[in-house]
């Protein structure tokens, strides 16, 4: 449980720190391009989107090993939610990230091999490793933009199992409690022979 909770935290730091990532990205973009979107520099362009991958990629790193159970633990909890708590957005949501993770584990693969091919002399901070390195951010780019943008479904559906798992203990409390109300206390000798 405690393993859940750290990825859950973890989840929603990348969600916010990737959104400050492509907003910083965006910012750039409206002053390095036209009004057509073509970069007025196309190699500082170039250099700047591979910073933008780079750091979605690093962010992502944090939440990588939980990703596959955050993902099997929504999927379950979704099942077992009331339709009124549920948004009709999140099964196609959690597919989304299901597919966006199941590329980057292919991806991830693709990378070790190239890696491996590499010359033995281009090593990290090479140019030839460098240049590997930014065309494999350069692919995982869009499926990390996936996590950034449906990722909060994961948040919101544990939040509505817990909101769910809440009302059932205090249903359970409820139909807990005596039916019948109880007998008033009887009056005292003292308040009896008052008028």
């Amino acid at each position: 449980m405690n393993h859940r909770r750290t990825s859950l935290r973890r989840l929603n730091r990348y969600l916010r720190h990737s959104e400050r990532i492509l907003a910083s990205w965006d910012a750039f973009t409206e002053f390095n391009t036209d009004l057509d979107g073509w970069p007025f520099d196309q190699d500082a362009y170039g250099r700047r989107a591979a910073v933008r991958d780079a750091d979605t990629a690093a962010a992502f790193t944090s939440i990588r090993s939980g990703a596959h159970q955050l993902l099997a633990t929504a999927r379950l909890q979704l099942q077992h939610l009331p339709a009124h708590l549920t948004r009709n957005s999140w099964p196609g949501q959690l597919t989304i990230l299901e597919e966006a993770l199941r590329r980057l584990d292919a991806l991830d693969k693709q990378w070790q091999q190239t890696r491996a091919q590499l010359p033995a002399d281009a090593g990290p901070g090479t140019e030839a490793y460098v240049d590997a390195l930014d065309e494999h951010h350069a692919e995982c780019w869009s499926y990390l933009d996936d996590w950034a943008c449906h990722g909060r479904a994961i948040l919101d559906i544990n939040t509505a199992n817990q909101e769910h798992a809440r009302t059932l203990r205090q249903n359970t409390v409820v139909s807990h409690l005596p039916s019948t109300p109880e007998t008033p206390p009887k009056p005292t000798a003292a308040h009896r022979g008052r008028a």
